[in-house]
């Protein structure tokens, strides 16, 4: 198979040292620029191009090479709760197995497998492997979906959007809305008592007049 891999790209780890003898192991650390979209989109997530340090362990195994591994990285978002920009550590822990693509290390013809199964598998290319998609799952699956500055955050006030960390005092005074409306029935009792109270007035000059 030909390679469609690039050696060059940092996320793409050559697995030629390790060899295919099954129980050899190797580890590597690495610090790459994170790929665009590195997150949750509109929540949380790894700004592109800041560093990701990497930590594997590569291992031959009778189907491939197992990598195990964490990445840690800084992510940058949104509390949700009073929409401050904040910053959380991430360390996303993850194993994949890359299958070497026809035959194991004597020669032997790998087992068919069936479409599904087979789409779900990632194979190593001319011995290389691209990091990214594992990389990718399980940085999204360790961020937080509700991120938020801190745990005690108090958001902000539903009425007028003060942020309430910063006023712990704020309060609106709360009105019954049964009151509210016999408020609102009493004033316009006083409105019709005035009205009235002025025709009045103006009848007795109209008599006086006479």
């Amino acid at each position: 198979m030909s390679t469609r891999l690039d050696h060059r790209n940092p996320l793409v780890f050559d697995t030629h040292e390790l060899g295919r003898r099954p129980g050899a192991l190797q580890r590597l650390s690495r610090t790459v620029d994170a790929p665009k979209d590195f997150g949750i989109a509109d929540v949380i997530g790894v700004p592109e191009g800041a560093p990701v340090e990497l930590d594997l362990r590569l291992e031959s195994v009778m189907e491939g090479v197992l990598v195990t591994g964490t990445a840690r990285a800084g992510a940058e978002g949104e509390c949700v709760r009073c929409l401050e920009p904040l910053r959380h550590e991430v360390a996303a822990d993850f194993q994949e197995l890359f299958t070497y693509p026809d035959a194991d290390d004597r020669g032997r013809t790998a087992e068919p497998v069936d479409d599904e199964e087979d789409e779900d598998r990632l194979f190593l290319e001319d011995g290389m492997f691209d990091l990214e998609s594992v990389l990718r799952d399980a940085v999204v699956l360790a961020l937080p979906m509700q991120p938020v500055c801190r745990e005690t955050c108090a958001g902000l006030c539903p009425e007028c959007g003060i942020r309430l960390d910063e006023n712990p005092d704020h309060h609106h005074d709360a009105v019954d809305i049964r009151w509210a409306a016999l408020q609102g029935l009493a004033e316009t009792i006083q409105d019709g008592e005035k009205d009235n109270m002025g025709g009045a007035e103006a009848g007795v000059d109209e008599k006086q007049e006479k």
